[in-house]
């Protein structure tokens, strides 16, 4: 129950932060973050209508869907963020609407919305909940059809929304402010849920492998492990050293492999995410 707790608080901030950005940058300013808020923006320019209640009702039929096809756990993933979110549109709306706009300059707008926002969606996502929109449509054409990637629906329906508030609100600036800030948007989300510093996996292949091993175990108390493998080019059987290490030590276990081998080869890519010891834990 403390979990559950603590889950809901957590996600309640995400969703705070989502609707300040919207509020108090975006909206007044006219811009779109992108999905089904940037539908709202648009009607609520025209026709003054909620953007909160507009939003919940917008989503109603795809918790529908989500209810039918994926069962329980898939709705309340999508239904718990998408609530929150729309009733806080509407509280934040009315309590800022008779204070003095932050800034009308648009590119700063973008910037400070985009990255309030990110980091609300960032923790949105983190705790597995879903503030609705074009993010729970992409879902569900993907579980449909695995062919349609959800990445790449959202992007798409991003930019047919962004259109749409340029040819409604009749202005090709709001569509070139709002793509910055959907833009920052997405790069706050994916460094918060990937992490600025990424570990690094390095592959190292030697006849002296052990020796490497060793050294790096003894200088930087990093494990590694022997893989077997058959060089194709001469069609011998060599060992692979793996090892997975912080940024700041790969020049270090660059440096060990070369000493003990010049002849040594060794290919890096980036770990995303390392769990276990001498890592985050689980």
């Amino acid at each position: 129950m403390q979990k559950i707790i603590k889950d809901f608080l957590k996600i309640f901030i995400g969703c705070s932060l989502m609707a300040l950005g919207v509020v108090l940058f975006l909206l007044p300013n006219q811009l779109s973050s992108g999905g089904f808020s940037g539908i709202t923006t648009v009607l609520y320019y025209l026709f003054d209508f909620k953007i909160g209640a507009v939003t919940l009702i917008m989503n109603i039929p795809l918790f529908i869907i989500s209810f039918i096809k994926f069962g329980k756990k898939f709705f309340i993933r999508a239904i718990s963020g998408t609530i929150i979110f729309s009733l806080l549109l509407d509280c934040f709306e009315g309590v800022f609407s008779n204070i003095p706009v932050l800034t009308q300059d648009k590119l700063l707008s973008s910037i400070y919305g985009g990255l309030i926002i990110g980091v609300g969606n960032a923790i949105i996502i983190k705790y597995d909940a879903s503030t609705g929109g074009t993010e729970l449509i992409s879902n569900i054409i993907s579980r449909l059809n695995p062919k349609f990637k959800v990445s790449n629906m959202m992007v798409i329906f991003d930019i047919i929304i962004v259109a749409i508030n340029m040819a409604a609100l009749r202005q090709v600036e709001i569509g070139l402010y709002s793509a910055i800030a959907i833009y920052i948007i997405g790069k706050v989300v994916e460094v918060i849920a990937e992490g600025i510093n990424f570990t690094k996996m390095i592959f190292i292949v030697s006849d002296k492998y052990e020796e490497i091993s060793k050294e790096i175990s003894d200088k930087l108390e990093r494990g590694s492990t022997a893989i077997s493998a058959i060089g194709m080019y001469e069609n011998i059987e060599r060992k692979i050293l793996w090892c997975v290490a912080s940024k700041g030590e790969i020049s270090k276990i660059r440096q060990i492999a070369n000493d003990i081998d010049d002849k040594s080869f060794m290919s890096i890519f980036n770990a995303r995410e390392v769990y276990g010891k001498g890592f985050k834990k689980g």
